[in-house]
């Protein structure tokens, strides 16, 4: 699982690098996405905007991430195409997460407003 992270100023940007998050590639998923959000305290915005594909278990691996990270350390994401953005609307967890329309937007965005 390819992942490209650029850190800034207050925000981890993690951008998934694979057309697809699924039962083949959910674990290795979690495991790189621990790998790479190990140490700091920003807040991470996962770049969705390449993942063409999510399944059951590419979602339970974005929320066991969520739930890894701990209230303290929000994970945003960004880019959600529309057939993955579908995904979270049926399941409901687009009101779990902060979806940002780009990872532009959402480093600019500011917790709290």
């Amino acid at each position: 699982m390819q992942l490209k992270t650029q850190t800034r100023p207050r925000v981890l940007t993690v951008s998934v690098m694979e057309d697809r998050i699924d039962a083949a590639t959910a674990i290795q998923f979690k495991e790189r996405m621990r790998e790479v959000t190990g140490t700091g305290d920003q807040r991470v915005v996962l770049d969705l905007a390449r993942v063409r594909f999510l399944d059951s278990s590419g979602l339970g691996a974005i929320v066991a991430v969520k739930k890894m990270l701990g209230p303290d350390r929000p994970l945003e994401l960004s880019g959600l195409t529309a057939t993955v953005e579908k995904v979270f609307r049926l399941t409901r967890m687009d009101s779990i997460f902060t979806i940002h329309s780009s990872v532009e937007v959402a480093v600019s965005h500011a917790p709290g407003t």
